[in-house]
């Protein structure tokens, strides 16, 4: 079994080790040692990385009671000096002291307690609460006083007890026997097995990005630490770019997007006015082109990659003129859209005339006897307005 100098010692990253055994399967080649300050995964907080003699540590992991250390080659049995990667160790300490700090605090100031966490460095870490919603200010109360804690930089101790029932857990835990114990001095306890700073300063900052609905429940995203640092860098970049392009200050910002929506609207109502007079003037010039046929006045026209929706925009204002009957078709590569209007009074069906029109092009669509719409496959354009007269004249 490995002994867990981890937990002694969190802040070590340096030690000397004898390799006692190894194990290979499908993940590769790992080794053990008679202890260890890697961290093995668990607990939600991921593994340290780091060297081993001449071998990179890829991962560590439990297998029964041995810490199984995974290398990227091979070693003899030996002793060998270790490494632990300390940005890496340091930023999962920062994060879960964070997590620890701030699930203290939404319990301490909204009786919320944490369901689950999960530690990321590399990206943000996450508490999930079983509530339904959480209001800006609510997270604004809880930050400042997890900030305020990590000024205080009060002591965070780790030690083991026997009796559970001898410490005020925040949540007690259901496992019986010796009990892990991070305290928060003052403020809260926690059974945990993960690796802690020794003080809330150590944190450095924490900072809630953004809060989400997950299954339910609220799941907050939040840093600490550097890499606060790293995503505080990234939004004021981010923010000074879109100043830049909006010629004003960063805290100008949400003021200017306000107005250019105002702007957009105002600029989408006009352009929705001038295109229903762009649609109003081409029906007029279409009705003007019409053919007689008989008493009924026949529109055709063809339109390359023209939108089905606006196809049927101009078919439902045509078929408001006396004794129109339109048939627009529009194609884009082989696929053909038909819309076929019917003036009231007209005895013909645009539901029949568009099933007689699309039975050549094994098309498919449908409609009423004033407007039907539907497309298929075509080989030559000049096919669509073939027979329409003879179609018409059969309806």
């Amino acid at each position: 079994m490995t002994e867990k100098r981890y937990f002694d010692d969190p802040m070590r990253t340096e030690f000397t080790a004898e390799i006692v055994g190894t194990r290979r399967d499908e993940r590769g080649f790992g080794v053990v040692l008679p202890f260890t300050f890697f961290y093995p995964s668990g607990g939600g907080q991921s593994n340290d990385i780091g060297t081993i003699g001449t071998a990179r540590v890829m991962d560590v992991f439990f297998d029964g009671g041995d810490i199984v250390h995974l290398l990227d080659r091979e070693l003899e049995l030996g002793e060998y000096s270790a490494k632990i990667d300390w940005d890496r160790r340091f930023a999962n300490m920062q994060h879960h002291s964070g997590q620890h700090i701030l699930s203290a605090v939404f319990w301490k100031v909204l009786k919320l307690e944490t369901t689950s966490s999960h530690i990321a460095i590399n990206s943000p870490s996450t508490i999930d609460f079983d509530v339904n919603s959480l209001s800006a200010k609510e997270i604004t109360s809880v930050e400042q006083k997890a900030n305020q804690l990590v000024f205080e930089n009060r002591a965070v101790k780790a030690y083991f007890v026997e009796n559970k029932e001898s410490v005020p857990f925040r949540r007690a835990p259901k496992v019986d026997g010796e009990i892990r114990v991070i305290e928060l001095a003052d403020y809260d306890y926690s059974a945990c097995g993960g690796t802690h700073v020794p003080q809330t300063g150590m944190v450095g900052m924490l900072k809630i990005l953004r809060v989400e609905r997950v299954n339910k429940k609220i799941r907050v995203h939040f840093v600490a630490g550097s890499q606060a640092l790293v995503f505080f860098d990234k939004y004021q970049n981010a923010a000074q770019k879109s100043a830049n392009l909006l010629k004003v200050g960063v805290d100008e910002i949400a003021k200017s997007v306000e107005n250019l929506q105002i702007q957009f609207k105002d600029v989408g109502k006009e352009l929705k006015t001038l295109h229903e007079l762009s649609l109003n003037i081409e029906v007029e010039k279409m009705v003007q082109h019409a053919e007689k046929v008989g008493k009924i006045w026949l529109i055709t026209k063809l339109f390359e990659k023209r939108n089905p929706s606006e196809l049927r925009a101009l078919a439902i204002k045509l078929r408001n003129y006396p004794d129109i009957v339109a048939v627009l078709a529009s194609v884009d590569a082989k696929k053909l859209s038909l819309v076929i209007a019917c003036a009231e009074g007209v005895k013909i069906s645009a539901n029949d005339l568009l099933r007689k029109h699309l039975a050549p092009f094994d098309g498919r669509g449908g409609g009423d006897k004033f407007i039907a719409q539907g497309g298929g496959t075509i080989d030559k354009t000049g096919e669509i307005f073939e027979n329409t007269v003879e179609m018409m004249r059969r309806s």
